[in-house]
């Protein structure tokens, strides 16, 4: 089963981040004033790395063009729709320069199900077509050269670097990881930068492709944005967010 997961301006790389502590027995912290703060980000590491021991991106893909791609269509759009999309995609075309070449009506017609089908099968396309005349029809493996690439911004490029060359230069911040490091008190920013400069900070280098994923998996499985399950949820007994069990 292959392994999966998702032009923007050029944005400060995140701040170096400094080692997490041992992680503590999982306990409500609060404050003076009896509101719970943010709990220690390696215990909440250690409960998502037991509760989601596989956690890994749910984009279909078996080479790096395979993901750049599947991550420019992955925008409003699930992963399991892209994957169906990209089944039949990704025997039509085989390498950079089958985006690049095919006809654009036919792209479209392919992609169509994703939304927004029209700028995604043009941002794919050009993207493709600047891989084929820049970097040798190959996906480069450096965040400067992939945001200068059609439809590529900061998470699609940290999407790419973590998960197809295992490089871990960022943390992708979807709707899910967002959500999730507000509700634990992690940031209280909802620019994805600034959102990922806070968790970058407080987790070790090494685990922030990890990370996404175990957030990802939390917030699709326990997390929701509208009925977030606080009774079962793992995190619960640290989480500042959580609802009173009764």
């Amino acid at each position: 089963m292959a392994r999966s997961s998702r032009t923007t301006p050029t944005h400060p790389t995140p701040p170096k981040p400094r080692s997490a502590s041992k992680p503590s027995s999982p306990r409500p912290a609060k404050s003076r004033r009896g509101r719970r703060k943010a709990p220690d980000a390696a215990t909440v590491l250690a409960i998502l790395a037991q509760t989601y021991p596989t956690a890994h991106c749910e984009l279909d893909f078996t080479n790096p063009l395979e993901l750049l791609v599947a991550t420019i269509l992955s925008a409003q759009c699930t992963d399991k729709r892209v994957n169906i999309v990209t089944k039949q995609l990704f025997q039509r075309c085989r390498t950079a320069r089958d985006y690049a070449e095919i006809p654009p009506a036919e792209l479209e017609a392919l992609v169509a199900s994703t939304g927004f089908f029209r700028a995604k099968a043009r941002n794919i396309r050009n993207c493709c077509a600047a891989l084929v005349a820049e970097h040798g029809g190959q996906v480069p493996a450096s965040m400067d050269a992939l945001i200068k690439l059609a439809g590529v911004g900061r998470k699609t490029a940290n999407v790419v670097l973590g998960n197809a060359f295992d490089l871990n230069e960022g943390v992708v911040v979807d709707t899910h990881v967002g959500r999730l490091a507000r509700r634990l008190g992690f940031t209280s920013h909802s620019n994805p930068v600034k959102v990922e400069a806070d968790l970058a900070a407080i987790v070790p280098q090494p685990q922030w492709a990890v990370l996404s994923h175990w957030l990802i998996w939390h917030g699709r499985r326990r997390c929701s944005a509208r009925k977030p399950d606080c009774p079962d949820c793992e995190l619960r007994a640290l989480c500042p967010s959580a609802s009173p069990v009764a």
